[in-house]
Order: structure tokens, then sequence, then C-alpha cells
């Protein structure tokens, strides 16, 4: 037995959990060397550390194990070339997943610290905004009686042809700051903020104002904006975009749920 290791020595030469080697042993994919007839102990030998680099190679790249057990009876360069292939194509949607969610979580983020950040939920100013890519979705189509809710169910109801993903952040776009005025509830776009978008939110200086309340109920925020720009020599210079800091995945309560409201600015020329 001198030439044996047992299945702790073994496991602690290999970085193999014990509980592991069993389980291998118990399902055919890899066996000790020997038994101990007396008392049915596993033995393995240095040898099998090729015998497992197979089994834990393929075990890595998260093959099924029976895939694996398979294979190590029929091996060939071709077979597991083939194998290879198909794990790479399902790591990489693993992937495109992982870093899709990835961009989910920090799009929310950004804007609950925005929302945090907010001390003043009615204070209006000019604030400097980054570049911004987001999901334009097609423009709606209301009837009379309509808002935004029933323009939003007719989309979800189609996202499939406009692949989008309502896990990120979804907010309103108006053509123009009297759009806005005119029916807040009822924005011209939805958009959702999601990186794989082909609208760019240009970077530059934004007219910027925040309100509390359920979706649409924007109280008299836009006339306060446009109100603000006049006083302070401001020209609106194009779409208005709200976008909720705070909604129903962050807030429980409807009447807390808190709207950005932004549209890019310039200062008027004074003429001479």
């Amino acid at each position: 037995m001198d030439d044996y290791l047992s299945i702790q020595e073994f496991s602690k030469l290999s970085g193999v959990e014990s509980s592991t080697l069993r389980y291998w042993d118990e399902m055919g994919l890899f066996s000790p060397m020997m038994r101990n007839p007396d008392n049915n102990y596993r033995y393995y030998s240095t040898v099998q550390l090729l015998a497992l680099n197979f089994v834990t190679t393929l075990s890595d790249l998260e093959l099924p194990l029976k895939t694996i057990a398979d294979l190590r009876e029929e091996r060939t360069p071709e077979k597991l070339m083939d194998l290879l292939d198909k794990q790479e194509k399902r790591m990489d949607m693993e992937m495109r997943n992982l870093r899709q969610r990835y961009s989910i979580i920090h799009a929310r983020r950004e804007l609950i610290n925005t929302g945090l950040r907010t001390v003043d939920s009615d204070e209006i100013s000019v604030q400097r905004k980054e570049a911004l890519t987001m999901f334009l979705w097609p423009r709606n189509e209301y009837k009379e009686g309509d808002t935004f809710i029933e323009a939003l169910a007719d989309l979800v109801s189609s996202t499939g042809d406009y692949h989008i993903n309502l896990s990120f952040p979804v907010g309103g776009y108006f053509d123009n700051i009297e759009a806005l005025i005119s029916a807040p509830n009822k924005p011209n776009h939805f958009i959702s903020i999601d990186p794989i978008g082909f609208h760019i939110q240009k970077a530059g200086d934004y007219l910027v104002g925040s309100v509390r309340g359920y979706y649409g109920d924007l109280g008299d925020l836009p006339e306060r904006m446009a109100a603000y720009a006049r006083e302070h020599s401001f020209n609106i210079n194009g779409p208005v975009y709200v976008t909720y800091l705070f909604e129903e995945i962050s807030t429980k309560d409807p009447s807390q749920y808190l709207a950005q409201c932004y549209t890019p600015v310039s200062k008027k020329r004074r003429h001479l």
C-alpha cells in the first residue's frame, strides 16, 4: 500500500475535493486504482493524474459529466473538436446574457444614484450630461382617450418585432418642449436605456427638472421648465427626455416615483 495514495492524499495532490472523487467513482466516471479488500478504502496512483486531468479539464468547461464519460471511452480529436465548438457557442450566448444583465444593472444604478442625489425634487437647473445610448421605440399613435398606458401596451405586445428588452429602464421622448407641455402623458416615443440602441442622447448642457408622482403625472413641471429657460435666457434646442429615477422596480409607492425631465439648452446670444 506504500505505492498508493489515500483519497485524502490524492485529493490534496490533485486539488479535487474528496467528495467529488467519491461521486465520480460512484457514477463510473473516474475510479481509484484499487480498493482495500478489508475496509473498502479507495487508493489512487500518481499515474492517474493524467486520466483525472481529462475529466477536470472538460468539467471546468462545464461539459455534462455524462458527455465526459461517453467521450472518455471513445475519444478522438474530431469528437473533442465537435464538443468544444458546441460548448463555445453556448458560452458565447452565456457571455452575451451576462453582458446584458450587467448593462441592466449599470443603467438602473446610474438612475437610482441620480435619484438619491436629488434632494429637492422641485428644483430646476442646468446640468452637464454625458452622451447616453438608448433605444428610441417606434412613434406612438394615440387614439381618442388614449394615454401612454395604451400606447405602451401596444408596443409591449409587439416587442418581438423591435427586439426591446423591458428589463432596461423605460422613459419617454417628446419632440420638443411644446409637445411635453401640451400632452405630458403622451410621449411621442418611448425610450429604453439600452447600450445596444441606435439613438444617442448627445453630451451637453441640459435643462433638468424633477417631480414625484405616478407615470405621466408631471404636474406643472413642463411649464416651469419653459419659464426657467425664458427667465435665464436659454434656448431649448431639441427633444425632451423623461426618465424615471425611481419607479416600480425600486419604489413600492407610486406617489413616490421620481421622474426627471431634461432637454438640451444653450445660452441666448446678446445682440450688440
